[in-house]
């Protein structure tokens, strides 16, 4: 059955990748970047709709909300694959450490306000963490813009263990609603996702010698497709985080930690402007 996929960070990467896997696949895909030009270059060869939005403002993502809530009768997998890696430690126009709003605060933001719209379709929200969030993540709650402790691995490993624990707390507080919700690590992809930032990351990725030993991000768009077309409960389960399609054996301790889930999405909905 052909679903209705939103996918954001789709006009480069494995979002790229993913979105025109799923077109193929024969699914209606809605394109979502940052970026003009790629953006409307992709959904022109896939022939489908596109919006932007930047996410280092909260009201381009309420934007954003407003105008996939107008637009759509139902909206059948959201998956929150916009993010990146940064340089020095910046603030958004919201006051925000940049990593921190790009890669979970905005996404848990539209999350949210596409809750209603959600539940109704009893859809799937899939997330692109990383095991950055093993090798880099350790939250302090009290800390999430990384005052005292920023290097940009830490601060993007940070939000990819936060996008595992949004994904925990959707399940537990949504799940007997119809939701499901599950993240997965794609692989060490050869995209430009670091290219803005001073972190070893981009030589690992910018570096001819170590792009031999990065996945094509046909390759690792495989598991944001199988998680999207898949059925929840019998494909894969609601909760889990996800590495070669299968759940992770490894993962960081702070993942499973249920009391900082909760503490997490309360923090994150404050500083969003929602509670």
């Amino acid at each position: 059955m052909s679903k209705v996929i939103v996918v954001t960070g789709a006009s480069d990467g494995i979002g790229a990748a993913g979105a025109r896997q799923l077109h193929k696949a024969g699914h209606a895909v809605v394109i979502v970047g940052r970026s003009a030009e790629k953006t409307q270059a992709v959904a022109g060869e896939l022939g489908g709709d596109h919006f932007l939005a930047d996410f280092t403002s909260f009201e381009a993502v309420r934007n954003l909300a407003a105008d996939l809530d107008a637009a759509y009768p139902r909206i059948d997998v959201l998956v929150n694959n916009a993010g990146g890696v940064f340089g020095d430690q910046n603030r958004t126009i919201d006051g925000f450490e940049k990593t921190l709003q790009v890669n979970h605060l905005a996404p848990f933001l539209l999350t949210n306000l596409l809750m209603d719209k959600l539940l109704s379709s009893r859809a799937s929200v899939i997330q692109t963490s990383s095991n950055g969030a093993r090798l880099f993540g350790g939250i302090d709650i009290d800390d999430l813009n990384n005052d005292n402790k920023y290097t940009p691995h830490k601060a993007y490993g940070d939000t990819k263990l936060a996008n595992i624990l949004f994904t925990k707390e959707l399940h537990a507080r949504f799940h007997g609603r119809g939701l499901s919700a599950a993240a997965f690590h794609p692989g060490a992809i050869a995209t430009s996702f670091a290219s803005d930032t001073t972190s070893f990351m981009r030589f690992v990725y910018g570096n001819p010698i170590g792009k031999l030993f990065l996945q094509s991000p046909d390759k690792g768009a495989r598991q944001l497709v199988w998680l999207a077309e898949g059925t929840p409960g019998a494909d894969w389960q609601s909760g889990a985080y996800y590495e070669n399609k299968k759940p992770a054996t490894k993962n960081n301790p702070q993942a499973n930690d249920a009391d900082l889930a909760r503490r997490l999405w309360d923090r994150s909905a404050e500083l969003a402007g929602m509670a």
